[in-house]
């Protein structure tokens, strides 16, 4: 498994939320660049960027950033926030992002999401975000019916081979992982996924590791790094030492 440390930016600020809100925000750089340097040079491998803004207002608004963020550090980054068209996923593409997370539109566009697989494979994940043990959209402002497992299993039939699968209600809180329901999607994805939500200390991920998936290929940790609970390398070297797992 790999870490991939959060950057969220809303307002040209890296900041973190509290189970999605935008009410309960914290800012922790005035520069998202130098948030991403600051994990860089801490040992990160892979960067997990999220446009708040773009989310939102169902367009990426902080494709600049990312420019930045992608011209200046030597290391692969993911990211999503508003992507709901063709355009605007090739437009995050040359932006620099090495695969893009699409949100919303997944669930709302099927047609957009076979295009956009179609076009990019690999380079397309989808985001799950639950909240109440249901797919939350829109920026986490609108909940479904739908179970993360049964969107799963639909998508999959659209080509889709990744996920990111984030518990809104999780998220920002420092309480830990939802072990269980990390098994459970587990049990549907076909390719492979990444966790995020809930990361506290350096016990959730040896908990994460010790479940053996072969299907997790990452972690993603925000609010836990910036309070530093633990550093990038030590959470890196957890990671490394767990069982690869059989899925």
């Amino acid at each position: 498994m790999i870490l991939l440390p959060a950057v969220d930016i809303r307002e040209g600020r890296a900041v973190n939320l509290r189970q999605g809100r935008f009410d309960a925000e914290t800012v922790y750089a005035d520069d998202p660049l130098e948030a991403a340097r600051a994990f860089v040079e801490a040992g990160a491998r892979y960067l997990h960027v999220v446009d708040l803004d773009g989310a939102l207002e169902g367009r990426p608004v902080n494709l600049s950033h990312l420019e930045r963020i992608t011209r200046e550090l030597d290391l692969p980054v993911q990211y999503g926030g508003g992507l709901r068209s063709l355009p605007d996923v090739r437009a995050a593409l040359a932006a620099g992002a090495a695969r893009v997370v699409v949100g919303t539109a997944a669930y709302t566009d099927p047609e957009f999401l076979s295009e956009a697989v179609r076009a990019e494979g690999s380079r397309i994940l989808v985001g799950v975000d639950v909240r109440g043990g249901r797919v939350s959209v829109s920026g986490w402002t609108r909940e479904t019916d739908t179970l993360p497992e049964e969107l799963i299993e639909a998508l999959q039939g659209q080509g889709v081979e990744g996920f990111v699968c984030t518990n809104a209600d999780l998220d920002g809180m420092l309480g830990g992982v939802d072990l269980d329901e990390t098994r459970r999607i587990s049990e549907v994805v076909k390719g492979h996924f990444i966790v995020s939500g809930g990361v506290s200390s350096l016990e959730d991920l040896r908990a994460l590791g010790d479940l053996e998936l072969g299907n997790l290929a990452g972690v993603i940790a925000g609010k836990a790094l910036y309070e530093r609970r633990f550093t990038v390398a030590e959470a890196q070297a957890v990671l490394d030492s767990q069982p690869t797992g059989s899925g």
